[in-house]
């Protein structure tokens, strides 16, 4: 199991409202915040992936098109989620890139949406059950 995620982001204020809004709808709550990191952790003790994100050092943005991350999927419990997390995510400012939909292509049920966030990553909410 991956322990923690690391990321650099070109604004530490912006990522902070981000995702301080989008992670409780994915299923996180804050395990800290800091003047020169944030991070959240998966709600109620649960076991998963940590997130933490840090001012980027330098001035180059992130590339979606360079190796490297390809893009965040998070987990959720229903297809309802899935659209909750859109909608806020879009509310935001993000742009999305796929609606909530099944994607055929992958093993079902596989129910996601994707979309960007501020700093260009690629996100996504995905529900591997039929229940809404």
């Amino acid at each position: 199991m991956l322990g923690h995620l690391g990321l650099n982001v070109g604004d530490l204020d912006v990522a902070r409202t981000y995702y301080g809004a989008l992670l409780p709808l994915l299923g996180f709550e804050p395990f800290f915040d800091h003047a020169d990191e944030v991070a959240w952790r998966p709600a109620g003790g649960k076991p998963g992936t940590w997130l933490f994100l840090y001012p980027a050092p330098g001035p180059a943005g992130f590339d979606a098109d360079a190796p490297g991350l390809q893009h965040l999927a998070f987990m959720v419990r229903t297809r309802s989620a899935v659209q909750a997390a859109r909608d806020a995510a879009v509310e935001l400012g993000s742009v999305v890139v796929h609606e909530p939909q099944v994607f055929p292509q992958y093993p079902q049920p596989y129910y996601a949406a994707f979309w960007r966030d501020p700093f260009g990553f690629l996100v996504e909410a995905v529900c591997h059950h039929d229940r809404s």
